[in-house]
């Protein structure tokens, strides 16, 4: 519902009496609206920023290039009570005081650092009970957090679990406030996973009491004011060399009966002799009478782990779920990647594979498409608003080769330009009049209005060379063919957003429908220079408002009728590409959502027979893979290049984004080179790989969601220069043109000058396959 502004005097005096205690005479200040940023722009933003923090998520939970792997070299321990260099492996600095304790004799406690590990972690759990041994593991809260399931089973057979910190850092080198979230984040890891909290707590690269010192004390202090009792070792077996099993054993038993806390490890690399040690270890040291207990167990203490409930256990399982779906998200995008990648490389493989071949057939001596066209063409001019780039238009028209008759067919312009077309008085060069129908309405118009059998088709703001409507018509001397696509070229390529463009047409356009063509499932015929047989479009019904594509719905549904759709390469056509990022989203949103409508208005060809069948199962297939889903998943090159220069490994990251570009800078060289075109163009390659994707990605996402809501789009009308000439030609007389507009169709005041009125026209699309209403050319 629109909003009304409530003015002054429908506030009655109370109105007046604010805005005299204002003060009087002065004006109140305009009140700004907060910032907000388009619907467009909102959907796309957030999902593009709910994906990065999933991925940031996941790259610190798996990245080994965030951790901190300075450890401090040996210190003083001046500063270290003799009682704890002398005392036992546990630590006790809580209540202000400093304690020690020893394990009891002929009681082992194993202890297991740096997991849980998929692989082997679990054998480890296997291993003790089949002896029916407890252990303590000391765990990282990364790994706890990837592998929740295995810290659940570790509590649930009666271990103890120990915090390892979050990330492994050496804590001497860590201020307060780090040492504080990589316990608490050690900690809601293991709630999350196991339902408790631990009072156990061993620092990363630790060894036995007697190597504390003046670094690592201050630490062990700290913990303890946090409620946690630090445990280190007596016993190394040193397994992480990897001795070999034998060796492992002999280290990890103490002499003489006594007790002790044994360190090994279930993470980090292969622990293979670890696990087979441990198999041998159990039993021979069982049999000599002792036995395998958890800490508190060992100490005769209440457990180490209290069950944990309310909202910390909550917090706890969403941390949980957040890792899981990171990591689920992540390789999901992975199998994207890897689908855009082979899309990718298959697409750049076809091209170069098929253009060559169409480069080669087009070249080869001899080659025709039959006896040379020579019979009268009707150009077909649909016009709105056009009056600053009709004249270059039409005058390209009347100079060209070929004989033709022009029809501009004005569609309700406000702008004068039926009028100026007229003041011209151009040989063979007809205006047609109606009211604002809409394109396709205009171009069947044009077609009923035409002389001649072969009609051609263009923009109002396209320049055609002279030779263009020849060598646009030539391959109607075979029967089969039913319409032509031409060559479009963008003229206005000297600013940044027009050589991006301008890559994308030789490129992305020109070098596909060469492939199209081989393959004989040519999508689109451009609006901006395309040639049809009459009898062909008089068999599909015209050109169809169905969709805001009507170029490329009508160029399927001519395959659909048996029709061959081929290429001609040299018949250049120059038009004015946006100039803007807001006039190149409209134009693109179109093109994008239009494409979408059509593919799923033919998407009965699937199942045809005959021309219409291949069509279906070869063009439609390559049009929704290469213009849908390759564009939206693109992204994803450029997305992993961050999160790999980020977390890791970037030098192999960098290098396989690298290998993508250079891939794609062969392609536009190669397409370049076809087109004859110059390549100091592709300087700006890079860029356009790294912006104008993320660009053109948000757009069909834009798309995306507009056809799977069912929303509706209006057709916008881009603003145009004039500015576009055939290579050789003249500059518009733009003063003329101005001239021409403002005496013919005066603007009222606040109107836009180029627009007018006629946006009271602008069409809308429901669903995917929908009608469009009627809508202004563009």
């Amino acid at each position: 519902m629109a909003r009304t502004r409530r003015t002054p005097a429908a506030h009655g005096t109370h109105a007046a009496g604010a805005r005299t205690r204002r003060g009087a005479g002065r004006p109140a200040r305009a009140r700004r609206s907060p910032l907000k940023l388009p619907l467009r722009l909102l959907v796309p933003a957030l999902l593009l920023a709910a994906l990065m923090a999933m991925l940031m998520l996941r790259g610190y939970t798996h990245s080994e290039i965030l951790a901190d792997h300075r450890v401090r070299p040996e210190a003083a321990t001046d500063k270290v009570p003799q009682r704890i260099l002398d005392g036992g492996p546990v630590i006790d600095t809580r209540h202000g005081r400093a304690t020690s304790l020893r394990v009891p004799d002929h009681r082992l406690v194993l202890t297991f650092d740096d997991g849980p590990d998929p692989t082997w972690t679990p054998k480890v759990l296997d291993v003790l009970k089949k002896h029916h041994a407890h252990a303590v593991f000391f765990v990282t809260g990364t790994m706890t957090s990837r592998y929740p399931d295995l810290v659940r089973r570790m509590v649930a057979e009666g271990h103890e679990v120990g915090l390892h910190t979050f990330n492994h850092p050496d804590l001497s080198y860590q201020s307060t406030r780090r040492i504080d979230w990589e316990l608490s984040q050690n900690q809601l890891a293991i709630t999350g996973a196991a339902g408790v909290r631990t009072s156990l707590f061993r620092p990363p690269y630790s060894s036995f009491a007697d190597a504390m010192d003046d670094r690592s004390w201050p630490v062990a202090r700290y913990i303890g004011s946090r409620g946690y009792i630090t445990v280190v070792n007596t016993v190394d077996s040193e397994d992480w060399r990897k001795p070999g099993v034998a060796e492992i054993v002999r280290r990890a038993t103490p002499e003489g009966g006594k007790g002790a806390i044994v360190l090994m490890h279930d993470s980090g690399g292969d622990r293979r002799q670890t696990v087979q040690a441990l198999d041998r270890y159990l039993p021979e040291l069982q049999a000599r009478g002792y036995r395998f207990d958890n800490l508190t167990e060992a100490l005769g203490a209440p457990s180490a782990l209290t069950p944990v409930t309310g909202a910390d256990l909550w917090q706890g399982k969403a941390w949980i779920l957040l890792v899981r779906a990171a990591d689920g998200l992540t390789d999901a995008l992975g199998v994207c990647l890897a689908l855009v990648g082979g899309l990718v490389i298959a697409r750049f493989a076809l091209m170069l594979l098929l253009s060559g071949a169409h480069a080669r057939r087009v070249r080869r001596r001899g080659f025709s498409w039959g006896p040379p066209v020579t019979e009268p063409v009707s150009v077909l001019v649909p016009a709105y608003n056009e009056a600053k780039c009709i004249e270059n238009t039409v005058r390209s028209l009347v100079a060209g080769e070929h004989p033709i008759e022009v029809l501009v067919v004005d569609d309700g312009s406000c702008d004068g330009t039926a009028d100026l077309v007229e003041s011209l008085d151009l040989p063979g060069v007809r205006v047609v009049r109606q009211r604002n129908a809409g394109k396709p309405a205009a171009l069947n118009r044009g077609i009923a209005k035409a002389s001649h059998d072969l009609i051609v088709m263009m923009d109002g703001d396209t320049v055609f060379e002279p030779s263009t409507v020849r060598e646009l018509v030539q391959p109607f001397a075979d029967p089969r063919v039913g319409a032509v696509a031409g060559n479009a070229k963008v003229g206005n390529r000297d600013s940044l957003i027009g050589a991006w463009q301008h890559i994308e047409y030789v490129m992305g356009f020109n070098l596909d429908r060469r492939m199209y063509d081989i393959l004989r499932c040519m999508p689109t015929i451009p609006g901006a220079v395309g040639a049809f047989r009459r009898s062909a479009l008089e068999q599909v019904g015209g050109m169809s408002e169905d969709t805001l594509a009507e170029d490329t719905d009508i160029t399927m549904a001519l395959h659909r009728a048996g029709w061959r759709v081929v290429y001609a390469e040299n018949a250049r056509a120059w038009t004015e590409a946006p100039e803007s990022v807001q006039q190149l989203w409209s134009q693109r949103y179109r093109w994008s959502y239009g494409t979408m409508q059509a593919i799923w208005k033919h998407r009965g060809a699937l199942l045809d027979r005959g021309p219409s069948g291949r069509f279906g199962r070869v063009g439609l297939p390559l049009v929704s893979l290469f213009m849908v889903v390759a564009p939206l998943l693109a992204p994803l090159i450029d997305l992993f290049l961050l999160y790999g220069v980020v977390f890791g490994p970037t030098q192999k990251t960098v290098i396989a984004w690298l290998g993508v570009l250079a891939l794609q800078a062969f392609c536009a060289a190669y397409a370049f080179r076809l087109d004859r075109e110059r390549m100091t163009h592709l300087i700006s390659l890079p860029l356009q790989q790294i912006l104008y994707r993320q660009l053109m990605y948000v757009v069909l996402l834009q798309s995306w969601i507009t056809a799977l809501t069912g929303g509706r789009l209006r057709w916008q009308k881009l603003r145009r220069t004039g500015a576009v000439e055939a290579p050789g030609g003249a500059a518009p007389p733009r003063e003329r043109v101005d001239a021409m507009s403002a005496r013919t169709h005066p603007v009222s005041p606040g109107a836009d000058p180029v627009r007018g009125t006629a946006d009271a026209w602008g069409g809308s699309s429901g669903p995917v396959g929908g009608t469009t209403g009627r809508r202004p050319v563009g």
